[in-house]
């Protein structure tokens, strides 16, 4: 399983204990967490980098 997490941009409370919970839960399980680059663009054409 590959999962990849996409933010707004902008700053909210709790956004990285959300994104290291996403992180945590989804290696656990011998997924794939991967950063969108370059936003929605890069939602759409595949810009992906590994994290973790």
């Amino acid at each position: 399983m590959k999962v990849g997490i996409l933010t707004g941009g902008g700053d909210c409370p709790g956004l990285n204990a959300v994104i290291r919970a996403a992180g945590r839960r989804v290696m656990t399980r011998e997924g794939e967490v991967v950063g969108v680059l370059e936003g929605w663009k890069g939602l759409v054409e595949g810009l992906f980098t590994p994290l973790g």
